[in-house]
């Protein structure tokens, strides 16, 4: 496992692509995060959730964690490096294993930058547009626990797309299919939430969507209103990522490269 971490690390950082797309999740991030707060302000019937409000960006963020993901084997099939890859490493399910552990080992850095950068704007810009204390608002702080376990909900998130994206891209060994699958999964099914006419095919598509059930991780307040707690939510998420990651996994292991 040593050495198949070792070789996964270095094409990592042998080639600039990925450092770019870390850098522009998380300039895209905290850009997002920053203009949904500049613009909204807080009513006086209802101000909304602050935390979700600051973390809007991760819903734009995820996409370049997608793009960064899926090539990182389906390019090797691209290539035809995956042979050499599997030729060094015979065992392929250590293969996606160091695959998937290097890739969390660089999302989690830029995940963690790009969520405190979008709740350092949050509480920067929110208290102008009438979010304030005196309207029962206090300053986004980390030691608060739903904004704690929002953020923290927030960079696992992020993670856990990049695992179902690697999970897709390795069965599916091509990278422009790959991504516009999982990018299909995240931002088709809360529209067809939309168009669903009845609300209990709504409140399905939300529950089961790795995306709308994820990021109920970040709500604060009206938990009780959501159609999926946030742990659960984050859980279906991840239920997503192991389908996609073991599938991949059996894949590797039974087709020829």
């Amino acid at each position: 496992m040593r050495r198949a971490l070792h070789a996964e690390w270095t094409k990592t950082r042998t080639v600039p692509s990925p450092l770019w797309l870390l850098l522009g999740t998380v300039v895209a991030t905290v850009a997002l995060s920053a203009a949904a707060t500049s613009v909204v302000t807080c009513g006086p019937a209802s101000c909304g959730d602050m935390t979700k409000l600051s973390l809007t960006g991760v819903q734009l963020g995820q996409a370049l964690v997608v793009v960064l993901a899926v090539p990182v084997i389906a390019g090797e099939y691209g290539t035809g490096m995956i042979r050499t890859t599997v030729a060094a490493v015979p065992q392929r399910a250590t293969v996606l294993a160091a695959k998937a552990v290097t890739l969390t080992g660089i999302v989690a850095p830029a995940g963690t930058l790009a969520v405190l950068g979008s709740l350092a704007a949050g509480r920067l810009l929110l208290p102008a547009h009438a979010f304030t204390t005196a309207r029962g608002h206090p300053a986004l702080s980390p030691t608060d626990w739903p904004t704690l376990r929002a953020a923290l909900g927030s960079i696992l998130y992020l993670i856990l797309i990049a695992l179902l994206s690697l999970g897709v891209a390795t069965v599916v060994r091509d990278s422009a299919t790959g991504v516009g699958i999982v990018l299909g999964l995240l931002y088709l099914v809360p529209v067809l939430a939309q168009v669903v006419g009845a609300p209990s095919g709504q409140r399905l598509l939300r529950q089961i969507g790795p995306m709308s059930a994820g990021l109920a991780i970040q709500t604060t307040t009206d938990i009780r209103s959501l159609p999926i707690g946030p742990w659960a939510g984050l859980g279906v998420t991840a239920a997503w990522a192991a389908a996609a990651l073991l599938t991949g996994g059996l894949l590797l292991c039974r087709r020829d490269t």
